[in-house]
């Protein structure tokens, strides 16, 4: 049986079969962490960050076709610059060697080879495999608010009970500079909001449709950047694996 290596990793688990074996692909998730200076990246600036590491660590991933062909990969939940992390997913798909590397080895050396690429602030958590066909999609999220001391007072508590018992919390958004606004019902997408020593925590529902974003909820609970000690931080992260 001929194999073709990958010119960039020596390791026959980044192999193409061919010939009388088909390839076995693999949906690989990579769950990630992002915090200090890499927090400024916005969400294109974050994916093409990835997507050099990928390629400097030799991963044989999948390339998009055409002229100018880069790595397939995707950030299902974009997250909003500035804002910290403890649960992002980077998905791409990956031929490897059955013959090879068990999946817990080759899932170590994905991890070790990625890790080695990324700058400081974008920290790898785990690497798993998921079946080829499967798609990875968000449900929900809880952020933390870290808030001032005294900040969360009798005012934000009345603000966090008027939230939850109305009905419809409608907002304005704007899609870009030059798109006109909208209005948008944004009551359906907050699950709970607790206040928790001078942290305030809201899961947010995530749907095809969309959920409601940091700042709509700083504005709805009458917050200012000034009123936080730190940077926000989504702390968790529902994913599904659908077909």
């Amino acid at each position: 049986m001929k194999t073709i290596v990958c010119n960039d990793c020596s390791s026959k688990s980044f192999a193409y079969l061919t010939q009388r074996q088909a390839p076995r692909t693999h949906l690989v998730l990579v769950r990630f962490t992002v915090s200090g200076s890499a927090r400024f990246l916005s969400h294109m600036e974050t994916l093409k960050v990835l997507q050099r590491a990928c390629v400097r660590a030799g991963l044989h991933i999948e390339f998009t076709r055409g002229f100018n062909p880069h790595p397939k990969l995707s950030l299902p939940l974009p997250r909003p610059v500035g804002l910290e992390s403890e649960d992002e997913l980077l998905c791409f798909r990956m031929v490897w060697d059955p013959n090879g590397s068990s999946q817990g080895d080759l899932q170590s050396q994905i991890k070790n080879k990625l890790q080695e690429q990324l700058p400081a602030g974008l920290d790898l958590v785990s690497v798993r495999f998921a079946e080829a066909n499967r798609s990875i999609q968000p449900r929900s999220a809880a952020y933390v608010f870290p808030a001032t001391l005294g900040t969360i007072d009798e005012e934000l508590r009345e603000a966090v009970k008027h939230v939850l018992e109305s009905e419809s919390l409608v907002v304005e958004r704007t899609a870009g500079p030059k798109s006109s606004t909208r209005k948008v019902d944004v009551r359906r997408f907050l699950k709970s909001i607790e206040l928790q020593n001078n942290q305030i925590v809201v899961k947010c529902e995530i749907t095809p449709s969309g959920t409601i974003r940091v700042e709509e909820i700083l504005e709805l609970l009458g917050l200012e950047a000034s009123m936080l000690t730190s940077p926000v931080r989504r702390v968790s992260v529902q994913w599904q694996e659908t077909w």
